[in-house]
């Protein structure tokens, strides 16, 4: 059974909608790639740890709770840096760190360019990408993010393809894939069908 969260809600079946269509213009494209962000961490985040802890309000003393872990996220560059405003607006103490790759246009493999990671290791890593097609530059970025000693890993990603979910499911079993919706298939040339296009270029209007 594949390890995958899809959202079941309604705004997340709507702003799919825009950003799949062709027309949408690059504003309203990242403005909704921002509300799915936001769909998506509020899921994946919905059991995290809490502690107790006091909070007086106008009217009396009460118990609250908040985050007893350290939050990292880890945007695969360069698509997954337009998902990281929303991360920073649901949990503004979270740190971000940058992982660079960008695919092989021939043998569609994942190239690493660029990674940034700090010496204290986050209790917690999710790893950002709007676009889950072969899974070959998710399944690096986990690799990397186990090298540096994170032990609790999510994958947040948009829209899915089957190929790159087997794929995470195959060589990390252990790490929870969250999306908006599972499409079809690769084509010929990987790009997730009926997907929305190229989401970087989408996004930095490239």
């Amino acid at each position: 059974m594949p390890k995958i969260k899809i959202l079941d809600h309604a705004l997340a079946k709507t702003y799919t909608t825009v950003i799949r269509d062709k027309n949408t213009t690059p504003e309203l494209f990242r403005a909704n790639i921002n509300r799915l962000t936001i769909l998506l961490i509020a899921e994946a985040c919905k059991n995290l740890p809490l502690k107790d802890v006091e909070v007086e309000t106008p009217i009396a003393i009460t118990t609250g709770a908040e985050l007893c872990e350290q939050i990292a996220f880890v945007p695969i560059i360069r698509a997954g840096i337009g998902m990281c405003d929303a991360a920073l607006e649901l949990m503004p103490s979270a740190e971000i760190f940058h992982l660079g790759m960008y695919r092989d246009e021939e043998t569609f493999e994942p190239i690493e360019y660029y990674q940034k990671f700090s010496p204290k290791i986050p209790d917690r890593a999710f790893i950002i990408d709007p676009m889950l097609a072969t899974g070959g530059s998710a399944d690096s970025a986990i690799e990397r993010v186990k090298k540096w000693g994170v032990k609790d890993i999510q994958m947040l990603c948009i829209i899915a393809a089957p190929e790159g979910v087997k794929l995470l499911n195959k060589n990390h079993p252990n790490v929870p894939i969250y999306t908006c919706v599972l499409d079809d298939h690769l084509n010929e040339n990987a790009y997730i069908i009926p997907g929305l296009g190229d989401a970087g270029d989408r996004i930095f209007n490239t």
